[in-house]
């Protein structure tokens, strides 16, 4: 039995604490916060170059909550996927931080004309793929090239904005993340507050971030940890509730 599986299972490793990581896409990689359970959670980051190697890190975390589309649709219809459906109505003015998820084959095009034209012919009504969206298929792909069904009791997609509505009392943050692609001070000082309720330390967002790692990653990245520890003692909601799967067979839900 592998630690993670121990861990999982209540048996622990070795008598050590459980561990678990919430995970955001960076432009080095991916960026993992490790929650450590038991008592006062503790908590560390670093950067992965490949999401592959969360799965044998020394950190062995139980649960991988991880804020990329898992499961992607052969045709994709009004308001994407039935996860981005069912959050949309629950965020408020955070709504528009929910993309629409196009195809599996526009996800697979080589470039963005390619991807754009597919997605039309595979959509309902159909649409176009936005640059925003485009740029996430690279990590969205090498997540789905891992995934499988068995890896499930594992890895969950999760939402930060989803993640901070459950964490904020069901209620959606009144302030962005970002204005015009940059942080937004105002609504990350409120996201770090709200994480600091839930076990983290104020020092673990002073502290220097690594390379190319935004603060508006490392609160997106905290907030999927403490979904991950929800995940971890079954306390997690999926989206939606029954969750439909793709034609590789992999659920397709936002967890909170």
């Amino acid at each position: 039995m592998t630690d993670w599986q121990s861990a999982r299972d209540g048996q622990g490793s070795g008598g050590d604490d459980p561990v678990v990581c919430g995970v955001d896409g960076c432009p080095l990689g991916w960026l993992a916060v490790f929650r450590t359970l038991g008592g006062t959670p503790r908590h560390t980051r670093r950067v992965f170059a490949e999401f592959r190697d969360l799965l044998t890190c020394a950190e062995a975390p139980a649960i991988i909550a991880v804020d990329m589309p898992i499961g992607l649709p052969e045709r994709a219809g009004p308001g994407g996927r039935g996860p981005e459906r069912a959050v949309r109505p629950l965020l408020g003015d955070r709504k528009s931080s929910v993309f629409s998820i196009p195809s599996r084959a526009a996800v697979l095009a080589g470039d963005y004309r390619e991807a754009c034209g597919i997605a039309l012919e595979t959509s309902e009504p159909p649409r176009k793929v936005s640059r925003q969206g485009f740029a996430l298929f690279p990590k969205i792909l090498e997540i789905d090239a891992l995934m499988s069904p068995e890896l499930e009791s594992r890895i969950y997609e999760v939402h930060p904005e989803l993640a901070f509505w459950r964490l904020n009392g069901e209620a959606p943050m009144s302030e962005p993340k970002k204005v015009k692609g940059r942080a937004a001070g105002l609504g990350i000082v409120q996201r770090q507050a709200l994480l600091e309720r839930h076990g983290f330390d104020p020092a673990f967002f002073e502290a220097p971030r690594p390379p190319r790692v935004g603060a508006d990653d490392v609160v997106d990245a905290a907030a999927a940890a403490v979904i991950a520890e929800r995940i971890f003692f079954n306390r997690a909601e999926a989206f939606p509730a029954e969750p439909n799967r793709d034609a590789r067979g992999l659920r397709m839900a936002i967890w909170a």
